[in-house]
Protein backbone atom coordinates (compact mmCIF):
# COMPACT_ATOMS: atom_id res chain seq x y z
CA UNK A 1 0.00 0.00 0.00
CA UNK A 2 1.23 3.40 -0.78
CA UNK A 3 2.73 5.15 2.52
CA UNK A 4 0.41 8.38 2.50
CA UNK A 5 -2.60 6.37 1.78
CA UNK A 6 -1.57 3.58 4.60
CA UNK A 7 -1.48 7.04 7.28
CA UNK A 8 -4.75 7.97 5.55
CA UNK A 9 -6.51 4.64 5.51
CA UNK A 10 -7.79 4.82 9.47
CA UNK A 11 -9.96 7.48 8.59
CA UNK A 12 -11.33 6.05 5.53
CA UNK A 13 -12.30 2.86 7.07
CA UNK A 14 -13.96 4.95 9.95
CA UNK A 15 -15.70 7.30 8.30
CA UNK A 16 -16.34 6.65 4.10
CA UNK A 17 -19.73 4.96 3.28
CA UNK A 18 -17.52 2.18 1.21
CA UNK A 19 -15.73 0.34 4.05
CA UNK A 20 -18.84 0.74 6.69
CA UNK A 21 -20.75 -0.97 3.93
CA UNK A 22 -18.46 -3.96 3.60
CA UNK A 23 -17.70 -4.27 7.23
CA UNK A 24 -21.80 -4.39 8.19
CA UNK A 25 -21.59 -7.18 5.34
CA UNK A 26 -19.60 -8.87 6.62
CA UNK A 27 -20.54 -8.94 9.76
CA UNK A 28 -23.70 -10.22 8.07
CA UNK A 29 -22.00 -12.89 7.01
CA UNK A 30 -20.24 -13.76 9.91
CA UNK A 31 -23.64 -14.20 11.80
CA UNK A 32 -24.68 -16.50 9.67
CA UNK A 33 -22.40 -18.99 9.79
CA UNK A 34 -21.50 -18.69 13.72
CA UNK A 35 -21.77 -22.04 15.33
CA UNK A 36 -24.31 -22.39 18.35
CA UNK A 37 -21.22 -22.75 20.42
CA UNK A 38 -19.67 -19.80 18.59
CA UNK A 39 -15.77 -19.24 18.23
CA UNK A 40 -12.71 -19.57 20.32
CA UNK A 41 -10.07 -18.54 18.20
CA UNK A 42 -10.63 -15.50 15.05
CA UNK A 43 -7.31 -14.90 12.99
CA UNK A 44 -7.61 -11.04 10.76
CA UNK A 45 -5.38 -11.90 8.32
CA UNK A 46 -4.21 -8.52 7.08
CA UNK A 47 -5.49 -6.63 9.97
CA UNK A 48 -4.03 -3.15 9.49
CA UNK A 49 -4.05 -1.48 12.67
CA UNK A 50 -6.90 -3.99 14.21
CA UNK A 51 -9.43 -1.52 12.74
CA UNK A 52 -11.90 -4.24 12.69
CA UNK A 53 -11.24 -6.05 16.19
CA UNK A 54 -13.77 -4.29 18.18
CA UNK A 55 -16.53 -5.75 16.21
CA UNK A 56 -15.11 -8.85 15.73
CA UNK A 57 -14.72 -9.67 19.53
CA UNK A 58 -18.04 -10.04 19.45
CA UNK A 59 -17.93 -13.49 18.18
CA UNK A 60 -14.43 -14.63 19.67
CA UNK A 61 -10.95 -13.76 20.78
CA UNK A 62 -9.19 -11.83 18.69
CA UNK A 63 -5.85 -11.50 16.76
CA UNK A 64 -4.00 -10.46 13.72
CA UNK A 65 -0.71 -10.62 11.05
CA UNK A 66 -0.40 -7.47 9.31
CA UNK A 67 2.76 -7.46 6.89
CA UNK A 68 3.35 -3.65 6.59
CA UNK A 69 4.41 -2.40 10.03
CA UNK A 70 3.57 1.01 8.89
CA UNK A 71 -0.26 0.55 9.39
CA UNK A 72 0.48 -0.84 13.19
CA UNK A 73 0.21 2.25 15.16
CA UNK A 74 2.72 0.95 18.62
CA UNK A 75 -0.15 3.11 21.05
CA UNK A 76 -3.11 1.04 19.59
CA UNK A 77 -4.53 -0.97 22.42
CA UNK A 78 -4.74 -4.63 20.34
CA UNK A 79 -1.20 -4.05 19.66
CA UNK A 80 -0.25 -7.11 21.36
CA UNK A 81 -2.99 -9.17 19.43
CA UNK A 82 -1.36 -8.00 16.10
CA UNK A 83 1.67 -10.01 14.75
CA UNK A 84 3.73 -7.99 12.51
CA UNK A 85 5.23 -10.09 9.22
CA UNK A 86 4.31 -12.20 6.17
CA UNK A 87 1.57 -14.61 6.47
CA UNK A 88 3.68 -17.98 5.20
CA UNK A 89 4.86 -20.84 6.82
CA UNK A 90 6.48 -18.58 9.18
CA UNK A 91 3.65 -17.45 11.10
CA UNK A 92 2.98 -20.71 13.44
CA UNK A 93 0.80 -19.63 15.87
CA UNK A 94 0.50 -23.11 18.09
CA UNK A 95 -3.52 -23.34 17.75
CA UNK A 96 -6.10 -23.39 15.06
CA UNK A 97 -8.94 -20.72 14.79
CA UNK A 98 -12.70 -21.26 14.44
CA UNK A 99 -13.08 -18.23 12.14
CA UNK A 100 -10.12 -16.59 9.43
CA UNK A 101 -10.90 -13.65 7.61
CA UNK A 102 -8.71 -12.47 4.57
CA UNK A 103 -11.00 -9.24 3.70
CA UNK A 104 -8.85 -7.66 0.22
CA UNK A 105 -6.08 -9.57 1.18
CA UNK A 106 -5.24 -11.71 -1.84
CA UNK A 107 -5.16 -9.27 -4.60
CA UNK A 108 -1.74 -8.38 -2.98
CA UNK A 109 -0.12 -11.60 -2.72
CA UNK A 110 2.26 -13.30 -5.28
CA UNK A 111 1.48 -16.97 -4.07
CA UNK A 112 -2.34 -16.72 -3.37
CA UNK A 113 -2.37 -20.35 -3.30
CA UNK A 114 0.13 -20.56 -0.90
CA UNK A 115 -1.67 -18.20 1.70
CA UNK A 116 -5.04 -20.41 0.97
CA UNK A 117 -2.86 -23.46 1.62
CA UNK A 118 -1.60 -21.98 5.04
CA UNK A 119 -5.04 -21.03 6.04
CA UNK A 120 -6.42 -24.40 5.82
CA UNK A 121 -3.42 -25.39 8.24
CA UNK A 122 -4.64 -23.33 10.99
CA UNK A 123 -8.19 -23.66 10.22
CA UNK A 124 -10.13 -25.82 12.99
CA UNK A 125 -11.73 -29.22 10.82
CA UNK A 126 -15.03 -27.22 10.95
CA UNK A 127 -13.70 -23.64 10.94
CA UNK A 128 -14.71 -21.09 8.04
CA UNK A 129 -13.15 -18.59 6.35
CA UNK A 130 -14.31 -15.44 4.76
CA UNK A 131 -12.50 -13.67 1.74
CA UNK A 132 -13.36 -10.81 -0.17
CA UNK A 133 -11.33 -9.33 -3.00
CA UNK A 134 -12.20 -6.40 -5.61
CA UNK A 135 -13.95 -8.18 -7.92
CA UNK A 136 -13.46 -8.12 -12.52
CA UNK A 137 -9.91 -6.70 -14.15
CA UNK A 138 -12.45 -4.48 -16.29
CA UNK A 139 -12.80 -2.47 -13.03
CA UNK A 140 -9.51 -1.71 -12.75
CA UNK A 141 -8.66 1.90 -11.72
CA UNK A 142 -6.16 3.93 -10.02
CA UNK A 143 -7.44 3.03 -6.95
CA UNK A 144 -6.00 -0.47 -7.78
CA UNK A 145 -2.43 1.13 -8.50
CA UNK A 146 -2.71 2.84 -5.42
CA UNK A 147 -3.33 0.10 -3.10
CA UNK A 148 -0.95 -2.15 -4.94
CA UNK A 149 -3.40 -4.81 -6.03
CA UNK A 150 -1.51 -7.74 -8.69
CA UNK A 151 -4.90 -8.38 -9.90
CA UNK A 152 -9.07 -8.66 -9.34
CA UNK A 153 -10.39 -11.85 -9.29
CA UNK A 154 -13.76 -13.24 -10.30
CA UNK A 155 -15.50 -16.28 -8.86
CA UNK A 156 -14.14 -18.44 -12.44
CA UNK A 157 -10.56 -17.40 -10.88
CA UNK A 158 -10.64 -17.15 -7.58
CA UNK A 159 -12.63 -20.75 -7.17
CA UNK A 160 -10.26 -22.65 -8.55
CA UNK A 161 -7.84 -21.20 -5.75
CA UNK A 162 -9.92 -22.06 -2.98
CA UNK A 163 -10.84 -25.65 -4.17
CA UNK A 164 -7.11 -26.51 -4.84
CA UNK A 165 -6.00 -25.42 -0.97
CA UNK A 166 -8.78 -27.72 0.03
CA UNK A 167 -11.57 -25.77 0.91
CA UNK A 168 -15.02 -25.46 -0.22
CA UNK A 169 -17.22 -22.40 -0.71
CA UNK A 170 -20.20 -22.64 1.09
CA UNK A 171 -21.59 -18.78 0.26
CA UNK A 172 -20.34 -16.49 -2.30
CA UNK A 173 -21.70 -13.18 -3.84
CA UNK A 174 -20.56 -10.50 -5.99
CA UNK A 175 -21.14 -6.52 -4.02
CA UNK A 176 -21.64 -3.20 -5.43
CA UNK A 177 -23.26 -3.68 -8.40
CA UNK A 178 -24.23 0.10 -8.56
CA UNK A 179 -20.36 0.98 -8.45
CA UNK A 180 -19.26 -1.39 -11.65
CA UNK A 181 -20.39 1.22 -14.18
CA UNK A 182 -18.89 3.93 -12.55
CA UNK A 183 -15.54 1.88 -12.05
CA UNK A 184 -15.63 1.09 -15.94
CA UNK A 185 -15.92 4.74 -16.65
CA UNK A 186 -13.21 5.84 -14.23
CA UNK A 187 -10.87 3.72 -15.98
CA UNK A 188 -11.85 5.05 -19.26
CA UNK A 189 -11.21 8.29 -18.27
CA UNK A 190 -7.93 7.62 -16.05
CA UNK A 191 -6.82 6.22 -19.10
CA UNK A 192 -7.40 9.00 -21.63
CA UNK A 193 -6.74 11.77 -19.49
CA UNK A 194 -3.53 9.95 -18.06
CA UNK A 195 -4.89 10.93 -14.93
CA UNK A 196 -1.96 10.15 -11.44
CA UNK A 197 -3.20 7.91 -8.27
CA UNK A 198 -5.06 10.26 -6.22
CA UNK A 199 -6.60 9.15 -2.79
CA UNK A 200 -10.37 8.54 -2.27
CA UNK A 201 -12.07 11.43 -0.79
CA UNK A 202 -14.33 10.91 2.02
CA UNK A 203 -17.93 12.61 0.81
CA UNK A 204 -19.84 14.54 3.02
CA UNK A 205 -21.69 13.26 5.98
CA UNK A 206 -25.32 14.16 3.68
CA UNK A 207 -23.74 12.42 0.46
CA UNK A 208 -22.04 9.35 3.07
CA UNK A 209 -25.52 8.42 4.25
CA UNK A 210 -27.64 8.63 1.15
CA UNK A 211 -24.88 6.09 -0.25
CA UNK A 212 -25.01 3.40 2.41
CA UNK A 213 -28.78 3.83 2.00
CA UNK A 214 -28.67 3.33 -1.51
CA UNK A 215 -26.47 0.69 -1.27
CA UNK A 216 -28.36 -1.13 1.47
CA UNK A 217 -31.19 -1.54 -0.12
CA UNK A 218 -29.12 -2.77 -3.43
CA UNK A 219 -27.62 -5.44 -1.28
CA UNK A 220 -31.34 -6.32 -0.14
CA UNK A 221 -32.67 -6.68 -3.37
CA UNK A 222 -29.63 -8.34 -5.30
CA UNK A 223 -28.66 -10.64 -2.54
CA UNK A 224 -31.78 -13.36 -3.47
CA UNK A 225 -30.92 -12.28 -7.41
CA UNK A 226 -27.60 -13.46 -7.79
CA UNK A 227 -26.04 -11.08 -10.08
CA UNK A 228 -22.83 -12.30 -11.84
CA UNK A 229 -21.10 -8.76 -11.56
CA UNK A 230 -19.95 -6.54 -9.03
CA UNK A 231 -16.66 -4.67 -7.74
CA UNK A 232 -16.42 -6.66 -5.12
CA UNK A 233 -16.84 -10.61 -4.81
CA UNK A 234 -17.21 -11.91 -1.45
CA UNK A 235 -16.72 -15.96 -0.67
CA UNK A 236 -17.25 -18.00 2.45
CA UNK A 237 -15.44 -20.92 2.71
CA UNK A 238 -15.32 -24.56 4.48
CA UNK A 239 -12.69 -27.36 4.79
CA UNK A 240 -13.73 -29.69 1.87
CA UNK A 241 -12.96 -32.50 4.17
CA UNK A 242 -15.90 -31.69 6.20
CA UNK A 243 -18.53 -31.94 3.50
CA UNK A 244 -17.42 -35.79 3.09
Amino acid sequence: MDPQYGSYYRRLYEEHWWWRMRERWVLEAIRRATPVSGWRNILDVGCGDALFFDRLSEFGNVEGIEPDRHLVSPDNPFRSRIIVGPFDNSFQPNKRYGLILMLDVLEHLRDPQAALHHVVALLEDKGTLIITVPAYKAAWTNHDVMNYHLTRYRKSTLFPLIQAAGLRETESAYWFHLTFPVKIAQRAVQYIFKMAPQKPVIPSLRMNRLLMTAFSIEHAITSKLHIPFGTTLFVRCNLASHFH
